[in-house]
């Protein structure tokens, strides 16, 4: 799913780089005041383990590419403005390091992977959880939460794409939902396995529970 330098014009880049830094600026100071320091080392661990499974791509038609993204798992654990802060910490070094997304298309990249998946996979999770109180809820909604991150963070994707007229809507939008359709369910899974996980060995780990 990130976008490399090139595939976007400089209205489009231009937007995504503010809209993207708002938002992770705001998740900045959103995360000062509700961080614990115990959670810090955590933060170190989910970072290292999402960067690794986002290193796992495969090229999709349009001039980019898909993998898992992780946001909602982050989220889930750390809540989603620590995770937009360590999914924007994850795109910058791959971005510079690795060359993994463009350097021009990193805000949309940020705001797509690190801002939309985190924030509206979060949003659904928590909404299953008040439909289905107890353990189902969490899990159906880390599951449901976790497509749907994946889901939307593509159609903002080929959005961007499209606009700025370097893939035709109907050979991008179909690409890129059709994969990541699929690719959304893939992480569904592993988020839940995770996130069940920790809810029976660690529950004091959950964003949720550890800030009650």
């Amino acid at each position: 799913m990130h976008i490399p330098d090139g595939f976007l014009d400089p209205k489009t880049f231009s937007t995504a780089w503010v809209l993207g830094g708002t938002a992770v600026g705001f998740a900045v100071a959103k995360t000062k005041k509700h961080l614990g320091e115990r959670q810090i080392p955590f933060m170190g661990v989910m970072a290292a383990f999402i960067f690794a499974a986002q290193m796992v791509n495969f090229p999709i038609a349009g001039g980019t590419s898909g993998h898992l993204i992780g946001a909602v798992l982050a989220a889930v654990m750390l809540g989603p403005w620590t995770a937009s802060i360590i999914m924007a910490t994850i795109l910058v070094l791959q971005a510079f390091i690795f060359f993994d997304g463009g350097i021009t298309a990193l805000g949309a990249n940020i705001l797509n992977m690190a801002v939309i998946a985190p924030f509206a996979g979060y949003w659904a999770y928590q909404v299953l959880q008040r439909l289905l109180p107890g353990r189902a809820g969490t899990l159906v909604g880390a599951f449901a939460g976790s497509w749907i991150s994946v889901v939307l963070a593509a159609l903002a994707c080929a959005v961007e794409l499209a606009f700025s007229g370097m893939a035709p809507w109907r050979v991008v939008l179909p690409a890129m939902l059709s994969w990541h359709v699929l690719i959304g369910i893939g992480e569904g899974v592993i988020t839940t396995a995770i996130v069940s996980y920790v809810t029976q060995v660690r529950p004091d780990l959950v964003y949720e529970t550890a800030k009650a």
